[in-house]
This record gives structure tokens, sequence and C-alpha cells, in this order.
């Protein structure tokens, strides 16, 4: 399965935040990944491999339409 993200889209990992939400938010790409929570504001980075293996499903940009 192709995963189309890019920088601002908004992504749900397989496994859940402490905080309770799942859905993250990509505020930096590169070598590494940098996922902003969108419920708590914590940040994290994880590298691109790790990444793609726990990711789930991407949303897409969330201010698409406007």
């Amino acid at each position: 399965m192709e995963k189309n993200y890019k920088l601002e889209s908004h992504v749900i990992m397989k496994k859940g935040h402490p905080c309770g939400a799942n859905e993250w938010k990509i505020t930096r790409m590169g070598v590494d990944i940098k996922l902003k929570c969108t419920k708590c504001g914590r940040e994290i980075m994880m590298d691109r491999l790790e990444f793609e293996k726990k990711l789930k499903k991407v949303i897409g940009d969330k201010n698409e339409d406007k």
C-alpha cells in the first residue's frame, strides 16, 4: 500500500499516544520525521523507516479546502 504523506498532513498511527489520541500532524520531514500530537501538542521524532512501519492511515491536510 502506497503512503502519500507530506508536510502538514494529518496521520493516524497504529499505536495511540498516552494522552488518548492517535492523530498526529507532520511538522518536519527529512531522514527523520517530526510529529505533533493534535490533542496535547507533544512533539516526537522518529526515523522514516520506523514511521512508515507504524503509519496506519493518512488523513491528509486539514486545510486542503481553504
